[in-house]
């Protein structure tokens, strides 16, 4: 939104609306029609696919500041994701025809969120090749390290994103006893700790070095 002038924000100001979700509430459904986007005040979202084998796919987590439903919205498509908040969220709503607006009449929006659909086309390219080309062990590794970079760690070290066996499992395209099984070894070889369903990691270049294939 940094592209947009001091009118058009003052007109978002009046368009916008805020919305709260629970953890675990469904903020769109795959199939689902956009009535607009979404960008996230505070909270955390997971954006997942389902495979034919009725199994979800996370392709991305969604945070503070990013956007949720724009290529949707600006395809006006169905939504190809489902977004679920992972805990509790709250949300800006910006209306589609605002969006749609100001991509006819501002071109630096237009670039801006070309990069930003450009970053997700990324995100899913790697989500491709990490599926296909790297070893499960690997890949748990490597999303390990993805979620502290991404989201950081609590006062006690934890991970500050919280999740379930089976989203952790969704996330590197595993069956869900794998995934523990894997968990399990990383904390026998004291890479991790664990408390319920919170991960601190004890041995970040270790992890590090599986995750890089070493």
């Amino acid at each position: 939104m940094r592209a947009f002038s001091e009118e058009e924000l003052k007109e978002l100001t009046c368009r916008k609306s805020i919305k709260s979700f629970k953890k675990g509430e469904v903020i769109f459904d795959e199939g689902e029609y956009l009535k607009g986007v979404y960008c996230v005040r505070y909270g955390i979202s997971k954006l997942s696919k389902l495979s034919p084998n009725g199994k979800d796919q996370i392709i991305k987590f969604v945070s503070n500041g990013e956007i949720l439903g724009q290529r949707s919205v600006v395809a006006q498509e169905s939504a190809n994701l489902k977004a679920v908040a992972v805990n509790d969220m709250e949300v800006c709503f910006i209306p589609k025809e605002f969006i749609l607006q100001s991509l006819k009449n501002n071109p630096s929006y237009t670039v801006e969120l070309l990069r930003n659909m450009a970053n997700d086309l990324k995100d899913a390219d790697d989500v491709i090749v990490n599926m296909s080309q790297k070893p499960v062990k690997q890949r748990v590794a490597e999303a390990l390290l993805h979620l502290k970079n991404n989201f950081g760690e609590d006062n006690e070290d934890f991970l500050n994103i919280t999740l379930s066996r089976e989203d952790i499992a969704n996330l590197v395209g595993t069956a869900t006893e794998s995934c523990i099984r894997i968990l399990s070894e990383f904390k026998k070889e004291g890479l991790l700790e664990t408390s319920g369903k919170k991960i601190k990691i004890i041995n970040h270049s270790q992890l590090h070095q599986i995750a890089e294939g070493m």
